[in-house]
């Protein structure tokens, strides 16, 4: 064919179809070296169970190593910066939620993002609500023993809360603005599991977090569930108050997905969606997240940035509460 074309129409003609036939070899040899699948948050937390199960599939279905790296840090900016800003090759993706990528641009202008315009969603997977722990010994026995212990001592009752304006911060301090109560939330670092030993220490009188990191220390016996934030009793854990049933309407769930940079190719893209979509909604996907608490909740790349666009408007309005109490 091309000795049939002259030598300027043969170099128009490769111009042309050179970047379809890159897409497609890019697309059948994609993967063909490891995946680095990083987690910006702290060993040990609910995040870890998410990330390793999500990871251990990916690598079944794409047939290549996924290396799961947690990079903890700046509320889970850190490490979602580092997926952000990575080579968009599709060797790169990362967990993330709600509270990092709504929340987090409202507070620090220094990131790299402001909405779904500065990064590639990939899969919506699951809603995880929060919830309220105490040690097993503590003088407060129920949800209304822990809000009344607010009422009375403003500020003085301490539930420990997996980073600043992290997701269970957030939810408490919308309980604070509903319940109008002043319950003080110590942030830590390291995540859930960092929380969770600070409760287990006797350093705060409550922990905030979520059933993967708080279910093996129930059957222990080491603490105790008191309260969930969701509409009706969380399957997870049924002795538990339902704070919304207790007349808080706070539902306030960590919403995770996986993320990668903006500026995939389309055919990578797409593969890696399907691929994800697929992982959501398979019954070994199903078992691990009733195993663990959490709530499927499988969408789209669309689905997911409508989803993160309406939580900013959610933490938008928290804001402005929380600055008026300030």
């Amino acid at each position: 064919m091309f000795a049939r074309l002259s030598h300027h129409k043969t170099l128009l003609f490769l111009a042309l179809i050179g970047p379809l036939l890159l897409s497609q070899t890019q697309a059948q040899t994609y993967p063909n070296r490891d995946i680095s699948f990083i987690v910006p948050y702290g060993p040990g937390g609910s995040t870890d169970p998410i990330s390793r199960q999500f990871a251990s599939q990916l690598e079944q279905a794409l047939k290549v190593n996924v290396s799961v790296e947690n990079k903890p840090g700046g509320s889970a900016t850190i490490g979602t910066a580092a997926v952000i800003r990575a080579k968009p090759d599709g060797y790169t993706l990362g967990l993330t939620s709600n509270s990092v990528l709504s929340y987090q641009p409202l507070v620090n202008k220094s990131i790299a993002w402001k909405g779904p315009e500065d990064y590639q969603s990939i899969v919506k997977l699951v809603d995880l609500p929060a919830i309220i722990a105490v040690r097993a010994d503590s003088p407060i026995k129920t949800f209304e023993d822990f809000m009344e212990a607010a009422r009375k001592n403003p500020g003085k009752v301490r539930t420990a809360v997996s980073g600043f304006r992290t997701t269970p911060d957030l939810a408490i301090q919308e309980l604070n603005k509903i319940a109008k109560v002043k319950i003080a939330t110590i942030p830590f670092t390291g995540g859930g599991g960092e929380a969770l030993v600070a409760l287990l220490g006797g350093r705060v009188e409550a922990s905030t977090g979520y059933a993967p990191t708080m279910l093996p220390h129930v059957q222990a016996g080491k603490i105790r569930v008191i309260a969930a934030f969701t509409k009706e009793k969380y399957f997870a854990f049924p002795e538990a108050t339902s704070v919304v049933q207790a007349g808080y309407n706070v539902t306030l769930p960590a919403s995770y997905g996986i993320l990668a940079p903006k500026g995939l190719p389309a055919d990578i893209k797409d593969k890696l969606v399907a691929t994800s979509i697929a992982i959501g909604n398979s019954p070994e996907f199903a078992k691990f997240a009733e195993q663990h608490g959490l709530v499927l909740d499988v969408k789209d790349p669309k689905g997911m940035d409508d989803e993160m666009n309406e939580y900013t408007r959610i933490f938008r309005e928290l804001i402005i509460f929380m600055d008026q109490k300030n």
